[in-house]
């Protein structure tokens, strides 16, 4: 069976193995279940790139965030065997919580709604809200956009946060929606719109993938951050702590960093193009300082 099947197949199966959650969670431990097992699941995103995507034909799962999760479970325990379960946004709580997954590995933001349903990790990555604009134009602000004309995506928080610029900025400037990611991307490549305001992993994934990478730039201040972390059953402390320790060890040796760069600044697959992004400086202050902060403190920040 294929990976997309087994993701069609695996949805489908939450309505019935979810009264088992209880009885998972309320019973077996995740280490104790890995270690009598002698495997780990790692929960995975077929194009989420470059934080976990599927590679080639023989569909290889690569990316920032599974790297990250097949380090920390073989620190944990040397000698478990790794499986990979292709996840969706929609699956992927359900999936973790019941035990069919054992480590969520998808970029999934931490917030106190979803906090009730799954335990997150030390927060390994910041998304942060910026813009995308041709490397020509000369924009390098928010401020900039004054008489211009913006594009974001129908739907995403991207559109109410330049709502509230403009207000706060006073300053005015047309919003073209496009109906998703490609097609706002389309709206700044055909010269449409003068900037494309999304979360900067999702613009570099899209800038990757088009035809002139080199043409286009992530830029601006950050209009609003969130916290991505890797998922794991609630109330499975021990699991959480051992995470969180090999975690920390990573954080603290550089190697969080070593591979942020790999995946964010030097040449990835398919294309074998840099996303030349940048490690924020919240995140570095995060490598410096873990926690788990859900997306709320962030804000509250504000």
């Amino acid at each position: 069976m294929n990976f997309k099947l087994k993701t069609l197949a695996a949805t489908a199966l939450v309505a019935l193995v979810l009264p088992a959650a209880a009885q998972n969670a309320g019973g077996t431990d995740t280490l104790t279940k890995m270690k009598t097992s002698g495997k780990a699941v790692l929960g995975v995103r077929e194009s989420s790139s470059p934080m976990a995507f599927a590679l080639g034909a023989n569909e290889k799962f690569v990316g920032y965030h599974v790297e990250l999760c097949e380090r920390v479970l073989k620190d944990i325990m040397p000698s478990v065997k790794l499986e990979y379960s292709v996840l969706t946004a929609q699956n992927t709580m359900p999936l973790v919580q019941n035990g069919t997954v054992d480590l969520g590995c998808g970029p999934t933001t931490n917030n106190k709604v979803r906090q009730q349903q799954v335990a997150f990790s030390l927060t390994t990555y910041v998304s942060q809200v910026r813009m995308a604009t041709k490397a020509n134009s000369g924009i390098t602000s928010f401020d900039q956009l004054a008489g211009r004309t913006a594009a974001a995506s129908t739907g995403t928080t991207a559109v109410q946060m330049l709502r509230k610029l403009a207000k706060t900025k006073n300053i005015e400037f047309p919003t073209l929606l496009g109906k998703d990611h490609v097609d706002s991307f389309l709206l700044l490549e055909s010269g449409r719109a003068d900037a494309f305001v999304l979360d900067d992993n999702l613009l570099a994934g899209v800038i990757s993938g088009s035809r002139n990478p080199a043409g286009y730039r992530i830029v601006g201040e950050s209009l609003g951050s969130e916290p991505i972390a890797l998922v794991l059953r609630k109330d499975d402390p021990a699991f959480k702590t051992a995470v969180d320790d090999s975690l920390r060890k990573l954080m603290k040796s550089g190697e969080v960093e070593k591979l942020y760069n790999k995946w964010f600044m030097s040449a990835i697959p398919p294309n074998n193009t840099s996303l030349n992004l940048p490690m924020s400086d919240v995140l570095k202050q995060l490598l410096r300082e873990p926690n788990d902060k859900p997306l709320e403190a962030y804000a509250d920040a504000k």
